[in-house]
This record gives structure tokens, sequence and C-alpha cells, in this order.
């Protein structure tokens, strides 16, 4: 077997059941979920329709450059979107099958380990375990930027030893960012953009949550944008993006890459042998999906309701809770033993919400989750009120 499988972690999900495990939850208080990042909304009936309207794509093989009308709509959309010229549809953008395995198949892609030096990858701390799972499977060492309240939940690459550096291959990064919401700004792509250029490594832009934000005046900036403002090409760059929150389809699988023609020339290389081509009936729906933006809008509605309702009654026993950048969750810290609090909340509330310190791993002297929790605010609005006021009265109570 391969040795490196031996170097992954449980999941986070999996160490939460552990967690959990002998305990029953209060059974006169319904079930509240808040720990998994899955949308609940309602998928738009635009989408199911044209996934019943073409399900006679199923006895086709799909290619694995998709149709070229999928390529249409996904250039389509990044031009409404970012207002950037249009991309060779041929050459730079590619389908896939939702972010997830597309960010792990990425470093298998990009990582040479000819070197005599080992290869690095770095990405955020807290962070999505795709990320350290890819540098492991790709034969890398995985390196932690911690994000801290302290430093705003920025990823400042310019505190990297410049020996990490020099021996960097892929860095990742998550705008807005998982769990704290944290967006790059122009600033921050800047810097981020002159290190690629000054130590070589390629640029892993995970934008899964940019469509959920909280001011229509002021959308997240985005990797491909920020390279165009500041009048660079796409040179190192690669974007990966996903219909899962935007469209509330996380079980369809589908998603995007973009960016790098060279690059993504040798991703779908790989990706042919891989086997791994999106479903003919999953890209008609994709493509729907892309070339409607009035779903979004809504969907971002509903999430702007419950976050500015749950964030006011949490703020009576977490008083520093706040609206994020963007994306679905809430990062608050406790100042307690996250672990112990989400046993608490299970067992007396029946409400489950994520250990911080479960998404993050110990780097620099701290494991920047610990002593938070992340709540994903993904179900219904009557239901996270209610997972709200549970968990202020109870804390309110319990701290008398």
């Amino acid at each position: 077997m391969n040795p490196h499988l031996n170097l992954l972690q449980p999941y986070p999900f999996q160490r939460l059941r552990d967690l959990f495990q002998g305990i029953t939850p209060n059974s006169q208080l319904s079930p509240i979920n808040l720990s998994i990042g899955e949308p609940k909304h309602a998928t738009p009936a635009i989408i199911t329709e044209a996934l019943k309207n073409n399900l006679a794509g199923l006895a086709s093989y799909p290619t694995t450059v998709g149709m070229p009308a999928l390529r249409e709509a996904i250039n389509a959309w990044l031009q409404r979107r970012y207002q950037i010229p249009a991309l060779n549809i041929d050459k730079a953008i590619l389908p896939v099958n939702g972010s997830r395995e597309a960010l792990f198949a990425f470093a298998q892609a990009v990582i040479d380990t000819s070197q005599s030096i080992q290869p690095v990858v770095i990405s955020p701390n807290p962070f999505y375990q795709i990320y350290e799972g890819a540098a492991f499977l790709a034969g890398a060492q995985p390196y932690f930027v911690n994000t801290t309240a302290e430093n705003d939940y920025a990823m400042d690459l310019t505190q990297v030893p410049a020996d990490i550096l020099k021996r960097t291959q892929l860095v990742y990064v998550c705008s807005p960012g998982n769990p704290s919401g944290k967006v790059m700004d122009i600033h921050a792509w800047k810097t981020l953009f002159e290190l690629s250029d000054q130590y070589g490594f390629v640029i892993a832009s995970d934008e899964c949550y940019s469509e959920i934000y909280f001011d229509e005046a002021n959308p997240p900036i985005g990797a491909l944008k920020a390279a165009h403002l500041l009048g660079r090409n796409y040179e190192r760059l690669v974007m990966f993006s996903s219909l899962s929150k935007r469209s509330n389809v996380p079980g369809m699988r589908s998603g995007f890459v973009a960016g790098d023609e060279t690059i993504i020339e040798k991703f779908s290389l790989y990706r042919t042998y891989h086997g791994c081509a999106m479903n003919p009936a999953i890209q008609a729906a994709s493509i729907s999906a892309w070339n409607d933006d009035a779903h979004v809008i809504t969907n971002r509605l509903l999430y702007r309701e419950k976050f500015l309702a749950v964030t006011s009654i949490l703020q009576t026993v977490w008083p520093k809770t706040q609206l994020p950048d963007a994306a679905f969750y809430l990062w608050i810290n406790t100042r307690t033993n996250d672990t112990q609090l989400a046993k608490q909340l299970y067992q007396d509330l029946n409400v489950t919400v994520l250990p911080g310190s479960f998404l993050a791993r110990e780097a620099h002297g701290s494991n920047p989750g610990k002593g938070f929790i992340r709540m994903a605010l993904v179900a219904s609005t009557e239901e996270t009120i209610t997972a709200a006021q549970r968990i202020a009265k109870y804390l309110m109570t319990n701290s008398a």
C-alpha cells in the first residue's frame, strides 16, 4: 500500500462521531445539525428540470473537457461576475466533479517529487482538510500558516521562512475562508502574486463560497479578477469554483477550474487518465445553473436573514460574534474548551456544532482553532434561530 496513506488523519466529522460516542442527546428537543457545511436550501426548479430533461445523456460517455456549451456558460458567468475578459474555453476552463475532488487531484498533477528536497504545500490553518491530504498523497510536506483573530484571519505568507518558500510548489488559499469567512483584498492578492513570481509556486484559489456574501454591492473579489485588476495574466494561477453552495446542489458534484492555460492543459491530461468526466445530464443541469443568477441572489438573502437573526441572539452570550465577510459559517471564540462545549450542546440541547480544534493543526506553538466552534448556518431560518436561542439560554443559565 502507498505509505503516504498512513499520514492521513481522521476527517473532522469522524472525530466528531468519536467525540459523541456513548452520548445520548436530549430527546425532548428536536435535533439541529450545524456542524457540516451542506446547503439545505431548496434546489432551484430550473436545475432539477434540466437534469430530468437530459437523462438521455446517460447513454453516452462524457469527455473530460465537457460540453462546449458548459464551458461557454462558465465563461459567460466569469465575465458577468468578475468583469474580466473572456477566457479561451478550450484551454483555460475545465469542468470538474465538484471542487473537492479537483482540489485533491490538482496537487497530484502539480507536485514534482523528482527534486532532491521534499516539496512543500502551504495552506491556511484552520483549513479544509483536503489540502493536507492532497499534499501528503502527492509526496509533499504540508506547511501551515496560522490565521487568527490577531492577524484578522489573514493568510500572511510574508511570515513564512525563505527556506520553506524556496521548496514551495503549491499554495492553497481559500477566499472566502473556511471557517472564518475572511475575504482576501486586492493588497493580499498582490503580495501573494509577488511571492509566486519570486519563488515560482502555483496558486490554487478555492472559491467555493464566493457567492454567499451579505453586501450586494461588494462581492468577494476572486483570484482572476485580482490578477486582471493588477494587470497580470493568469500564470501559475488556477481558481476552483462550485455550484454546491451557490445553487444548493451539493449532491450534483459540479464545478470548474479556470486560469493558467498551460496548467489546465496538463491537469486535463491527468484527469483523462483519472477517469473523472462529468455526467452529461449533470452538465446540462450545470449549464442552467451557471446561466441563471436570480436564484443565487435569493439564496444570499436567505443567508443574510439567518445571519442577522442568529448573530444578534448569540451576541448576548458571545459579545464579539459578528457577521463574517462571506460564506455561511460563524467562527466563534468561546474562550472555553471547544470539544467539551460541543459535547454539552449535543447532549443537553441536541444541537451539533464542530469544535474548532478539529479544523486545525498544532503549528508554530498553537492550534489556532482551539477554543472556537464552527456553526454552519445551513438549516432553515427557524431551525438556526431555535438553535441560537437554545445556546444563549443555556449559557446564560449555566453561567449564572
